[in-house]
């Protein structure tokens, strides 16, 4: 947004990272709730898998950015600095060892009896419900509503790759699950894309020249984007002073969770946590 209003142009180069590191943090999320749903429907084993995978991917965004959990990577104009040497080579492989792996967390899940009937036609979400509440992201799609903003809005490289949108007709807990995984998929071709682009582009600057104190003029800004577990919204309001005078997040999790309201209702107790593990919520979003 601050971008927008300074009329910042962003390197090509520094554009196709913000791509690669969005879709691989995408992933990095998805697999911490592919690892932790069964846990909470007694299945242990899958968690070790997923966060197997998880590992390898945080050791490539920590080479690339320095941080651990908060990459801290994106900077007003670009990016923080440009890639270590050799980074491209591994995340290329990292990518191929994740994706080559993942039929082990399949295989362990919907080879599972117990598994599916604890989720399948269980806390089915209509497009109604949806429609209501204002959910978004892989919990909308898992009940047929065909939106993705990679697609639909696009914003950073997105215009230039087909983006595949997952989406299931049934609603239930299993149906959200699926989504995920399937996404996973997704989002690791969407990378091996953005690595062949970033290869082929010549030596440039990552990041546009700013002045060290930014003050945005006076006025307002919108931008959404599609977060791992939905849309975020994002409204500046600016005095083009050094801090904005007003900004808003608006989360995906906060409206995605209000909808158990009306999803509860009418199960069995059981249930209740196979549902509202399969809403794939961040704690801090909704705890406001």
């Amino acid at each position: 947004m601050v971008e927008r209003m300074l009329g910042i142009e962003v390197p090509v180069r520094a554009v196709w990272l913000r791509t690669l590191l969005a879709e691989l943090n995408r992933v990095l999320n998805h697999l911490m709730f592919l690892g932790s749903y069964p846990l909470e429907l007694g299945a242990i084993t899958p968690v070790f898998y997923a966060f197997r995978e998880r590992e390898k991917l945080q050791h490539l965004m920590e080479e690339v950015s320095g941080g651990r959990m908060h990459y801290m990577f994106n900077r007003v104009g670009g990016l923080k600095q440009d890639l270590p040497t050799g980074w491209l080579d591994h995340a290329r492989l990292t990518v191929a060892d994740v994706r080559n792996s993942l039929s082990d967390l399949e295989n362990l899940i919907f080879g599972n009896e117990i598994f599916l009937a604890r989720t399948k036609g269980i806390g089915v979400l209509s497009v109604e419900q949806i429609d209501q509440f204002g959910i978004s992201g892989p919990i909308a799609r898992a009940s047929g509503v065909d939106v993705d903003l990679r697609r639909d809005d696009p914003y950073l490289a997105y215009d230039e790759l087909d983006v595949p949108v997952v989406t299931r007709k049934t609603g239930d807990c299993l149906a959200r699950f699926e989504c995920l995984l399937e996404q996973v998929h997704v989002s690791l071709t969407l990378a091996d894309d953005c690595l062949d682009r970033i290869v082929d582009l010549p030596p440039g600057p990552i990041c546009a020249r700013t002045s060290k104190v930014i003050r945005p003029p006076a006025g307002h800004a919108y931008a959404w984007t599609e977060n791992p577990l939905g849309i975020n919204g994002y409204y500046l309001v600016s005095r083009a002073e050094r801090t904005p005078w007003r900004l808003k997040l608006r989360s995906a999790s906060f409206n995605n969770i209000q909808v158990l309201s009306e999803l509860l209702p009418g199960n069995l107790v059981a249930d209740m946590v196979a549902i509202l593990g399969s809403m794939f919520f961040v704690v801090g979003d909704i705890d406001r």
